[in-house]
């Protein structure tokens, strides 16, 4: 009998020092859930940047979520979107325009926030450069008297209205673009118009003419002696 008083003893203590380890366990880590702060509320944070002087987008703008590694750009037309978390201070970068942050309030309690960043241009005023056609005044000055202002522009008119002047023209200036195009599509709406039939001749065509008579003088026409 007073060995199962002492058995029976034994278990209540063991019990006993169960339940205390059991509520020390939970007080403890009530404490540490209540000391871990809660996960903070993202943000999807877009906005547009533009220039303060005419309030057009500014493209490419470089934004930099301060203290972090992470950021964006703005698209061609200013706008930008990124993921931020209240109390994050944003930096704007841009190579024509002047660095300005913009600080996001740690109560903001909405998902989405939306906002309109104005950047002023950052002017430099550079030193004055003179620029001459010539190394220095003397050489300058020495060219000015050497010029050669006879001629006036009747006579470089007659210059280049002369016959061999023209002549040469003639014979070597190739035709241009237009030219060219206008020659193909008429060849072509020839060949559509004719289509079926006998070809169109071609005696009043001013463009095979000129080609006729170019071959006649370079001689492509005449009888070639064989050997």
């Amino acid at each position: 009998m007073p060995k199962t008083i002492s058995n029976f003893s034994n278990m209540k203590t063991f019990s006993v020092l169960i339940l205390s380890l059991f509520f020390a366990f939970n007080g403890l880590k009530a404490q540490t859930n209540t000391a871990k702060p809660a996960n903070p509320t993202l943000i999807q944070f877009s906005g547009v940047v533009l220039d303060q002087d005419s309030l057009t987008p500014i493209p490419f703008v470089s934004i930099l979520i301060k203290g972090t590694g992470r950021g964006t750009i703005c698209n061609f037309s200013g706008f930008f979107s990124l993921i931020v978390n209240p109390g994050d201070e944003l930096e704007f970068h841009s190579v024509t325009h002047k660095y300005r942050s913009y600080k996001i309030a740690d109560t903001i309690t909405q998902k989405y926030y939306y906002a309109i960043q104005i950047l002023t241009k950052d002017t430099f005023q550079l030193s004055e450069v003179e620029i001459y056609p010539w190394p220095s005044k003397e050489d300058f000055k020495r060219a000015f008297l050497a010029l050669d202002l006879s001629d006036t522009d009747m006579d470089r008119a007659d210059k280049n209205l002369q016959k061999e002047a023209l002549t040469y023209l003639e014979r070597n200036q190739t035709a241009s673009a237009s030219e060219n195009y206008k020659y193909v599509m008429q060849a072509y709406y020839t060949k559509v118009y004719t289509t079926g039939q006998a070809p169109s001749m071609t005696l009043l065509n001013p463009v095979a003419w000129a080609q006729f008579i170019d071959a006649w003088r370079k001689g492509k026409f005449s009888n070639k002696k064989k050997k």
